[in-house]
């Protein structure tokens, strides 16, 4: 394993800014095992969720493997839930290989660095009952660990980053005929790699926290026994719109294992994430907000074939956490609460 930090100990120093060019298209289009995605959620005064994917190639085991699309998901403040991913074929799909710019049909997500020192996102995406036009205008610094590579032991790479770990986000979204104006926090990051997920890794956690004067992103990647049961960790700390550490060096404790039928997996009641002296952070799962056997999204043809003979069992988490985060940063200790959500997709259960 090899993973890109710039200092020692997997930690980044100096902690490099982003440029525009990291945002763009970076895989070979229709190459085999070649996957990319820029993804985005909002979280709304409303009460609603929003979820948008632009697919330069869908990375989930089944049918739209591969395929270029869009997906959106729309959580409403009852819990209804509509989620819809759309194939569009290679003609119709456009996008740069130096600047942020992604056209699927209709869609786009497109960027302006003209608006201050950090810059501004908008997204359009509309798809039979529902819709978003969206604008992002980033309150923290793009993100990566080291160069956002974790290479797996000359058998493929994953890269991960974080272009706007937070923002403001207003503009207006579509329920079947209701369009409603909307306001309220959200995130957008983006990965390529160029294997399937399930070759080398079990299960993945990831999320990120906002209290008032702190941002936190993380992640956490079992590998399994093809790369020595590895784990590639990462995780930012920005205070205001300054990133005060990158690093893949802290522990990560999971506690309270709990089993959910619709998913067919286990996750953790309580994480905990410290780096001594300088972050202790403490998640309790309140609610699981989504819960999802992935092999459901499978004709019976392709469920037998990936449940009994691949022996694959993907499952989904979105869960929703009371979290306590202490900082101490030059010299001085911070203490903030607040509700979180964060994400599991899991290979393999993750106790």
């Amino acid at each position: 394993m090899k993973e890109g930090w710039t200092g020692p100990d997997r930690r980044d120093d100096p902690i490099v800014p982003l440029k525009p060019i990291d945002d763009a298209l970076h895989i070979e289009l229709g190459k085999k095992n070649n996957f990319e995605w820029w993804y985005f959620d909002a979280h709304l005064e409303s009460g609603h969720t929003i979820v948008a994917f632009f697919y330069a190639s869908y990375p989930n085991p089944g049918p739209n493997s591969g395929k270029i699309g869009v997906e959106l998901t729309l959580l409403r403040p009852d819990g209804r839930k509509t989620q819809r991913f759309i194939k569009y074929n290679r003609h119709e799909f456009e996008a740069s290989r130096e600047i942020p710019d992604v056209r699927i049909g209709r869609n786009y997500m497109k960027v302006d660095y003209t608006q201050g020192n950090l810059p501004v996102y908008e997204i359009f995406l509309d798809e039979e009952e529902i819709g978003f036009h969206l604008t992002y205008k980033s309150e923290v610094n793009g993100w990566m660990g080291g160069d956002g590579h974790a290479h797996f032991a000359g058998r493929g790479y994953f890269a991960w980053m974080i272009p706007v770990p937070r923002a403001t986000v207003t503009g207006k979204i579509r329920d079947g005929d209701n369009e409603m104006a909307v306001t309220g926090i959200g995130y957008h990051d983006h990965n390529w790699l160029d294997f399937p997920f399930q070759s080398f890794i079990e299960f993945w956690m990831w999320g990120r926290v906002y209290s008032k004067n702190y941002t936190v992103s993380y992640a956490y990647i079992q590998c399994n026994e093809k790369v020595d049961n590895h784990v590639v960790k990462g995780l930012m700390l920005a205070k205001g719109e300054d990133i005060i550490i990158s690093t893949g060096n802290f522990e990560f404790v999971k506690q309270g294992f709990q089993f959910d039928e619709r998913a067919g997996h286990h996750y953790p009641k309580a994480l905990r994430i410290t780096i001594p002296d300088e972050l202790d952070l403490e998640m309790k799962v309140v609610r699981v907000f989504e819960a999802e056997n992935m092999l459901d999204n499978f004709n019976a043809v392709l469920r037998f074939i990936a449940g009994k003979i691949l022996r694959m069992k993907p499952g989904y988490f979105r869960l929703d956490s009371a979290f306590e985060l202490a900082v101490n940063y030059d010299g001085m200790e911070a203490k903030e609460n607040g509700n979180t959500l964060h994400e599991i997709v899991a290979f393999k259960d993750v106790q």
